[in-house]
């Protein structure tokens, strides 16, 4: 038996006037995901109430992990899908490269959460000359701070400090502002604390900020970007502030190891947490024109030629779509997921004769009215061959069901995330 899960990041919405109140998987005719509906079909909870709505405590949960007890902060995650390992008395952050531009009165505000999707050699060229620049230099010595970086819009900060009261510090989520003013949402203290630390950490991060907008706003690439039309990225973006985590081994708690196909620090991070090995995928990118086949066979191959029980596909583009604003972008997403990534593994596992079961869902909603991630229940499915194989054999149609929010809403409600994978595994009914 073979076990497959296949995550679209963002996917779920809700109902739009530009759809005639549909939702995108409402409105799109996606058969593959309808045929994964028809063995079984439900509405899970994948984010424990009162907990932030987004892919890391999401799909931890998905995973088994309950982000309740487990969860420390997104960064740690990204560092440890980027091989950074967090050293004993230090704080990870998430450090994004950020679009910020002045409005009509020069006040600077946040258009893109990464930067006008900055990458390759840009992103490499900016944060070059960040790190390099002796101001900025001297004030990262100063916080005790170094950045890992990337080539594209997402990179890691470790920072030596003794800051404990991290809850007193607020960082905002860059993707959750765009269109505000910046000044509006930089690190701040929510409550006094008599942690000096916390304090301190705080104005480094803020002057941190501050000075790589100075450095980089005029900077000849960003220069050359916008006279191309694109956005700069002229700013880092420090969020998602982290505590070493553990995970106990996926392996041991499934009695299924496996391979997890992705393109995004996160999940990588959570993965190789958890014993779960990470291939990478050339053309891999997060973004709408990612190598959907490609990850796709990547994760045939772990299955049926290297030996793998189990493996996890997840696809980014349509929770970047959402962030954008971009409808159709959305729209094509999904249907790219559907036609080339889980109608191609449906195919491809039928014709290898093995049984499988492939759980089918959306970490979370991403909103297009809001561009930001949304905390209510999410469609999923079960698709298991010996189910079909059995309708098939006495004649019968392949059960159909369509895959979107509407349809859930007449369907149970799993309301812990935990419970997915012993779903997948039959651990539990």
């Amino acid at each position: 038996m073979k076990y497959v899960l296949v995550i679209g990041d963002g996917m779920a919405d809700a109902p739009l006037g530009q759809l005639a109140g549909r939702t995108p998987l409402e409105a799109l005719a996606l058969p593959a995901f309808d045929r994964a509906a028809g063995c079984r079909f439900g509405q899970v909870l994948t984010v424990p109430q009162g907990l932030a709505p987004g892919s890391d405590t999401a799909i931890l949960s998905i995973f088994g992990y309950d982000p309740r007890t487990h969860y420390t902060g997104r960064s740690v995650l990204e560092a440890a899908g980027m091989g950074v390992i967090l050293p004993p008395g230090s704080l990870s952050f998430r450090v994004n490269l950020c679009a910020v531009e002045p409005d009509d009165q020069g006040r600077p505000v946040i258009r893109s959460h990464n930067g006008g999707n900055i990458h390759g050699r840009e992103a490499l060229g900016l944060m070059g000359a960040l790190l390099s620049h002796p101001a900025f230099a001297a004030r990262m010595k100063d916080a005790c701070m170094e950045i890992t970086v990337t080539d594209t819009f997402r990179h890691i900060g470790i920072m030596k400090s003794a800051a404990r009261d991290l809850a007193a510090l607020c960082l905002t989520e860059p993707h959750n502002v765009l269109d505000q003013e910046v000044e509006g949402h930089l690190p701040r203290l929510v409550r006094e604390s008599g942690d000096e630390a916390v304090r301190q950490l705080c104005d480094d991060l803020r002057d941190l900020m501050r000075l790589s907008y100075e450095v980089l706003k005029d900077h000849p690439i960003n220069q050359e970007r916008r006279a191309q039309g694109k956005l700069p990225a002229d700013m880092i973006w420090p969020w998602g502030a982290a505590t070493a985590m553990e995970l106990d081994p996926f392996a041991d708690r499934y009695g299924h190891g496996g391979s997890v196909i992705s393109a995004v620090p996160l999940v990588w991070g959570i993965a190789s947490l958890a014993g779960l090995k990470t291939p990478r995928v050339p053309g891999a990118n997060g973004d709408l024109d990612t190598n959907y086949e490609g990850k796709a066979d990547a994760a045939l191959e772990a299955l049926l030629r290297d030996g793998d029980d189990f493996v996890a596909v997840h696809v980014e583009a349509p929770d970047e779509m959402a962030h954008a604003g971009n409808l159709a972008g959305k729209l094509e997403a999904i249907q790219n997921i559907e036609s080339r990534v889980v109608a191609r593994m449906l195919d491809k596992l039928w014709a290898s004769g093995e049984d499988f079961r492939l759980l089918l869902l959306s970490d979370h909603p991403t909103l297009m009215t809001t561009r930001t991630h949304d905390g209510s229940p999410v469609p999923y499915a079960i698709y298991d061959s010996r189910t079909v194989r059995a309708s098939r054999a006495v004649g019968e149609e392949e059960p159909r069901t369509k895959f979107c929010e509407k349809e859930m809403q007449r369907r149970p409600l799993v309301m812990e995330g935990t419970e997915l994978m012993q779903m997948l595994f039959e651990q539990r009914a």
